[in-house]
């Protein structure tokens, strides 16, 4: 038992003389809204992603091209035979027979009706596809970062004002102490002030506690594994002068890239159709070989250089009728994308009106609450006057200051909500990180 005890207090000390040998938590890294998307451009999962799947398109590209050039195959082979049925021509035939060859082939299509050219441009255009697709992640990873980065300033923001209210919560609780012991106020009035600083501490945790999710969500866009993040900057904002509807959907329908990556998309499905119909089709190819023959039997032996070379037509005419269900296919296939490219323009109308509408209706309230603050700093300030002239009660100062805060909080939410709806009317509009033109 006396070792147990002895080995418990090696133990604590030294877990106690790792703690204190540990390196203090490092500060959060402050990252501007740019540095922020500089790291989701470079580090982003899904950017990754489609950075991937652009390598696959240009491999596929490259696959459809080389049916374009000639195919080299190079060929060695050596066997023996033997045929005794042969025997009815002469004895000799029935001999063992040892055959040496090594050739290299060669096939060059001439003629395909059109197959190997539209497997081509459609493999090019699979790739203009896939960078289309990579500006889609580009460009959302953009605005989830925007998003988190503005709402970290946000939390930032209603963490410093829940604060400042339970610091002026504190502060009215020692004036009511002194009071008190001056004989100027009563027990009431000192436990109303302790209940009012209590309720206050909540908000704080609850801020507190906003701030490190935003940091973690923003750490998460930006794929960083180890560390903290922090947003540097502020929720301030100039107002610009917004887009009409007509003109930020005609501005969408050319600039999106969803619906450019559609638009190519159905380019390939085309170009599948044109692949389809001509399976039955008729064919031409240059086939040719060069190379060495060496062919021995008992007693005699031979060898020398061989060649050849043709050209080889080829038509299936008929297939079952297996390239005219694969031609309904193609056709049903590219039907059906042209139906995906109108609803998609449905769907990014509303998606403009309502970005369109968002935006103005946040720039309004903005503009409308900028006022309120103003209005309920002076009231503040006319409320507390007059309580230390004796005209005022400290009911109505406590008025005036929950006045303040949340028209202080709601401002900082209408400013968060305009610069996300900015950020969110480039992004359908398909501008956003491009600059607008």
């Amino acid at each position: 038992m006396k070792n147990r005890f002895i080995g418990m207090g090696i133990a604590s000390v030294t877990v106690l003389l790792f703690l204190a040998a540990a390196p203090a938590s490092a500060q959060p890294r402050a990252l501007t809204l740019e540095g922020a998307l500089a790291i989701a451009a470079e580090r982003n999962r899904d950017i990754e992603k489609a950075r991937e799947y652009i390598a696959w398109a240009q491999g596929k590209y490259v696959e459809e091209r080389a049916a374009a050039f000639p195919q080299l195959t190079a060929l060695a082979s050596l066997g023996w035979d033997r045929d005794e049925s042969q025997k009815i021509y002469s004895p000799m035939q029935t001999q063992k027979t040892e055959r040496r060859s090594a050739l290299i082939g060669l096939t060059q299509p001439l003629f395909t009706w059109g197959q190997v050219s539209a497997a081509i441009r459609a493999a090019k255009v699979g790739l203009q596809s896939a960078e289309e697709q990579l500006r889609v992640y580009q460009q959302a990873a953009k605005r989830d970062v925007s998003a988190a980065f503005y709402d970290v300033l946000l939390a930032r923001e209603l963490h410093a004002l829940a604060l400042h209210n339970l610091e002026q919560k504190k502060r009215h609780l020692e004036e009511a102490r002194r009071k008190l012991q001056a004989g100027v106020a009563t027990d009431y009035d000192v436990l109303a002030a302790e209940v009012s600083a209590e309720n206050a501490r909540p908000e704080t945790i609850r801020t507190e506690n906003q701030i490190r999710t935003a940091r973690e969500r923003l750490r998460f866009l930006l794929a960083i594994e180890r560390g903290e993040v922090d947003a540097a900057g502020s929720l301030d904002a100039d107002f610009i002068p917004l887009r009409s509807y007509g003109e930020a959907f005609v501005l969408a329908r050319e600039k999106r890239p969803d619906l450019a990556d559609i638009r190519h998309r159905i380019g390939v499905y085309r170009e599948l159709v044109v692949l389809a119909d001509a399976q039955d089709k008729p064919r031409v190819d240059l086939k040719g070989a060069y190379g060495w023959n060496y062919l021995e039997q008992p007693g005699i032996s031979g060898d020398g250089p061989s060649w050849s070379v043709g050209v080889q037509f080829s038509y299936p005419f008929f297939d079952g009728l297996r390239t005219k269900g694969r031609v309904a296919q193609a056709e049903s296939d590219l039907r059906r994308i042209q139906i995906d490219e109108a609803k998609r323009i449905d769907a990014v109308a509303l998606e403009v009106r309502e970005a369109v509408n968002a935006a103005g209706e946040s720039e309004e309230i903005v503009r409308s609450l900028s006022g309120v603050v103003n209005q309920a700093e002076r009231l503040l300030a006319m409320a507390e006057k007059g309580y230390e002239l004796g005209v005022k009660t400290r009911l109505e100062v406590d008025d005036a200051e929950l006045n303040l805060r949340q028209a202080k909080s709601s401002l900082s939410r209408a400013r968060r909500d305009y610069l996300v709806a900015r950020v969110n009317l480039d992004w359908v509009t398909g501008i956003l990180g491009e600059g607008q033109k």
